[in-house]
């Protein structure tokens, strides 16, 4: 005869009566049920007001932050009266193209380049219609001299074709342009028509962060983040004299600290090694 399994042996459950169902509460509370209108009042009262006292305590933040801007910036105007772009030029047409070239180049290597340049073509025109072969051989030892000679080209095609051969003096109409961005739309409008603009190359990042005014990372979102730390006849000057100060103390691999000005109003935010 077989043997009955373990589980074939047990006895079968009782029966149980049918009871009403009760629900499960925590000891000590009551059942989860419709609150009162004065309940959900007092519940949101203390968020509201900590939303307040969080608001302002980022407030204040930025009140602290935008009075040690006005600080670097008054040391900073001290140290560089004379900022202006080293890009050597005669208008704003010769600042635009001297700026493409500048990509990944040195601004003393593209003062060598440019004389010989627009002694050759020296407006826009001249320099949509040029030989491309010529143009990338005058502009070769400033690198990647193929993509620039494209972008110069398609640069002065569209000042020709939209605005006359004029460079526009509008940011919205500059960043239309081929090969223009917001940093070449600001070095032009800066320092050839004396508009405000706030240039984010990689030194006015590195000190941004350094400085903290700003954790972004994308250069539009650090423009902007710089905007409302000082009024906007000093935006241009301001990049400019942050510029300087990362070329000559505030460098990228070991920071000048031991010598730098700005060090009591400098969280040194990210530096590791400093000199």
């Amino acid at each position: 005869m077989p043997r009955k399994s373990p589980r074939s042996r047990r006895r079968p459950p009782e029966p149980r009566l049918p009871e009403k169902a009760r629900p499960r509460t925590t000891p000590g509370r009551k059942p989860a049920g419709r609150r009162s209108a004065p309940d959900r009042v007092a519940e949101r009262v203390p968020r509201v007001a900590h939303a307040r006292r969080g608001a302002g305590a980022a407030g204040e933040r930025r009140s602290a932050v935008a009075a040690r801007a006005a600080a670097v910036a008054a040391i900073l105007e001290r140290l560089y009266p004379d900022a202006r772009t080293p890009l050597t030029h005669a208008n704003a047409l010769q600042l635009l193209v001297a700026t493409i070239l500048s990509a990944q180049c040195t601004d003393a290597r593209v003062n060598l380049v440019t004389p010989g340049l627009f002694a050759r073509f020296p407006d826009a025109a001249a320099l949509a219609g040029a030989d491309r072969a010529e143009l990338e051989e005058l502009i070769r030892s400033t690198g990647f001299y193929r993509n620039k000679a494209k972008a110069i080209q398609g640069c002065c095609a569209a000042i020709v074709a939209r605005h006359g051969g004029e460079v526009p003096r509008d940011l919205e109409a500059l960043v239309e342009l081929p090969g223009v961005g917001r940093k070449t739309a600001n070095v032009v409008r800066g320092s050839a028509y004396g508009l405000p603009g706030i240039v984010v190359d990689t030194h006015v990042q590195r000190l941004a962060h350094r400085l903290g005014f700003t954790v972004e990372r994308d250069p539009v979102k650090i423009e902007f983040a710089l905007q409302p730390l000082l009024p906007e006849p000093r935006w241009s000057a301001f990049s400019l004299w942050l510029i300087f100060h990362g070329r000559r103390v505030c460098v990228a691999r070991k920071p000048r600290c031991s010598i730098c000005p700005l060090s009591p109003h400098c969280p040194r935010l990210g530096v590791t090694s400093a000199a």
